[in-house]
């Protein structure tokens, strides 16, 4: 196979490009800053590239409409007239939902609350009003939470917390969310590339457990053989420290707390479904300590 991927140097894209480049592709890279055009044939585009949610809220709003949106709409019309055959677009499960009371699955009628979010629906809206001739093939990804080796974010910071002996202040609040991890990521897009009797369309990519935070830490402690002390502060309490962190940026902001302690979790019965398989090749837990793992070598 022939593959373009946008969005290279980020965390996903050097992972795909190293897979594929693994499974004999080839693959290039597509910088599309300053001036740039798509190539006419290949057998892929995977639009990566894009402006990630800002946890410190300090990026202006029209910024995601500039790189999420926009740059979608030319980059997608420019595949539409090409050779090139499939186009995967990695939006997100933020361009549904903010909050998820139940299991959000592909049904689920979107209501993005953030910038991030809007502009990433946007996209999604543009690239479904086109007509897709019968030889080609649009997939829209929602990925959850992707993790993996080399991947910083809460993971790391939950792991950091963890290897200090720290106790673990959050231990009330009781959740559930879904992680997706690298290699499945990357396993299901090569299964999706391959498989030609994968039909266009939107596409949850998630692990196929959920996981509570309290767990979490407890799979971390498993991998680094160690028992953190779990603590039932009263959840008011900790909410209240965390808006004195928006405002004297601690580690500990509104932003993290909810990623840290709500419910989202992720259906991703649908893809499964369509590659007719009844589990991902790696299981929630595994991927987990394969990722907390790789940060003892940081």
């Amino acid at each position: 196979m022939e593959i373009i991927i946008t969005g290279a140097s980020g965390f996903v894209g050097q992972n795909l490009l190293k897979y594929f480049s693994d499974e004999k592709s080839k693959v290039s890279a597509l910088s599309m800053r300053n001036e740039w055009s798509c190539p006419n044939k290949g057998d892929a585009i995977i639009h990566l590239a894009g402006k990630a949610h800002d946890t410190e809220n300090t990026s202006a709003e029209d910024e995601y409409f500039t790189v999420n949106t926009e740059l979608t709409r030319k980059i997608f019309d420019e595949f539409l007239n090409s050779e090139i055959k499939d186009f995967i677009y990695f939006s997100s499960v933020k361009a549904v939902a903010d909050e998820v009371v139940d299991i959000l699955d592909e049904n689920k009628s979107p209501s993005p609350k953030t910038p991030y979010g809007k502009s990433k629906l946007k996209a999604e809206e543009y690239l479904l009003s086109k007509v897709i001739p019968d030889d080609k093939r649009l997939f829209i990804i929602r990925p959850c939470m992707i993790h993996g080796p080399g991947n910083k974010g809460n993971l790391n910071l939950l792991y950091k917390l963890v290897r200090k002996n720290i106790p673990w202040p959050l231990a009330a609040f009781d959740n559930k969310r879904s992680f997706l991890s690298i290699d499945n990521l990357n396993f299901l897009i090569l299964q999706i590339l391959t498989n030609k009797e994968i039909k266009s369309g939107i596409y949850n990519f998630a692990d196929d457990d959920f996981v509570s935070t309290n767990e979490l830490i407890e799979i971390i402690d498993e991998a680094l053989g160690k028992k953190t002390k779990q603590l039932k502060i009263y959840p008011f309490v900790i909410k209240s420290f965390s808006k004195i962190g928006d405002k004297l940026k601690f580690s500990l902001n509104s932003e993290r707390l909810k990623k840290l302690t709500e419910n989202y979790k992720v259906s991703n019965q649908k893809i499964k479904e369509h590659l007719n398989i009844r589990h991902l090749p790696m299981s929630t837990k595994e991927g987990l300590i394969k990722t907390i793992k790789s940060f003892e070598h940081k």
